[in-house]
């Protein structure tokens, strides 16, 4: 398929329409654009993404009842690891596609649900396979194969040249990699046996470029991919490794390991865009707004940048994040992390106000 030419009347109207929604400053204020800017929005990943597929495997890792949830649509749990809406929902509601991106394991999912997007991601997985082992969750192999079976699902749907269209045009975001370090490398001592860290992160990124050039051979054109975000600043690491410091700053090894990674994965989509005709693809820098919360937390409204609004916030996630928990905040708006590992939907906005100036990229 060729790439229509920027200079076109329709794509001058579409890039007006991108930069009228982004004037913004919240997407949740401003009014849906008047025209798709993408047919789909298509989501890999982890936790980060994962709007509820665990709540269809067999996993200890859930986040199917409350507080999770209790910001989000209808007050209701979804399987999100937040109080709310997550940064791709977020995106699908800012490109005019929909208010949220569901599960695609999610049994009551429509033909429209199909064809204007799905997330594929599991909590807790990574790019390498023992990463979704300690938590038997979807590994990344099986998010593809529901990828292509999410493809002839598209095709009996609209038929073969219309679904080839979608996923040509649709954006993909791929938010992965945290839990291969954090669950993986620093926990696990076969891995680190078998790696040094800069050599881990090489064997990451060789997963992650065959990971796309299979999702491009598969349809994948526009595809926006996350670096690590500061996985020094996470509550839970903070509390775990500083235990017996009494100042429980961010941990600064971790950031520089991620800001390293990052650099990698830049040079690396580099590679992959000379090498594929006709992708597309932009490097998301979540690392930047994440860290500029923490350390600047009045900028954004934000009271408490070392908690998180879940229990003690030093240490709650998942199963240990319940509605028993008497110590869960009353307002996640003044908090960045909701558990001690994930984001409030606030600071989850935030970051897809980051993400979309990437997408001008992809058109």
């Amino acid at each position: 398929m060729q790439w229509p030419i920027m200079a076109s009347a329709l794509e001058y109207t579409t890039l007006l329409l991108l930069l009228l929604m982004f004037s913004g400053t919240s997407w949740a204020k401003v009014q849906k654009p008047a025209k798709r800017l993408a047919p789909a929005l298509i989501v890999f990943g982890d936790s980060t993404v994962d709007p509820g597929n665990n709540n269809y495997i067999s996993t200890s890792l859930k986040a199917d009842f409350l507080p999770y949830g209790r910001d989000f649509i209808g007050h209701r749990p979804t399987g999100r690891f937040c109080n709310g809406r997550l940064t791709t929902d977020f995106l699908a509601e800012g490109l005019g596609i929909k208010e949220t991106v569901p599960a695609y394991l999610d049994p009551g999912l429509t033909p429209e649900d199909l064809l204007t997007g799905v997330s594929f991601a599991s909590a807790g997985t990574g790019y390498d396979n023992r990463t979704s082992k300690a938590f038997s969750v979807i590994p990344l192999w099986k998010e593809v194969q529901y990828f292509k079976e999410y493809g002839r699902k598209l095709g009996n749907i609209a038929g073969v040249e219309k679904a080839t269209n979608i996923l040509h045009e649709a954006i993909f975001i791929i938010s992965i990699g945290s839990n291969d370090f954090l669950v993986n490398y620093y926990i696990n001592p076969y891995t680190r046996l078998q790696y040094n860290v800069s050599q881990f992160q090489d064997h990451i990124l060789q997963i992650s470029s065959n990971f796309l050039e299979e999702i491009y051979n598969y349809g994948a054109r526009r595809i926006i991919v996350s670096g690590l975000p500061p996985l020094g600043c996470l509550p839970i690491e903070r509390t775990v490794r500083n235990v017996y410091k009494k100042e429980r700053g961010c941990l600064k090894d971790l950031n520089e390991q991620a800001m390293i990674y990052n650099i990698k994965l830049q040079k690396m989509l580099d590679v992959i865009g000379d090498k594929l005709p006709g992708i597309k693809l932009a490097y998301s820098d979540i690392f930047s707004p994440l860290i500029d919360m923490v350390q600047n937390p009045a900028k954004y409204g934000f009271e408490n940048t070392r908690k998180a609004c879940c229990g003690t916030g030093l240490i709650e996630v998942a199963f240990t994040c319940t509605k028993r928990n008497p110590f869960t905040c009353s307002d996640a708006s003044k908090y960045i992390f909701w558990d001690a590992v994930h984001l409030t939907e606030k600071a989850y906005e935030i970051i897809a106000e980051h993400i979309k100036y990437s997408i001008p990229q992809l058109l």
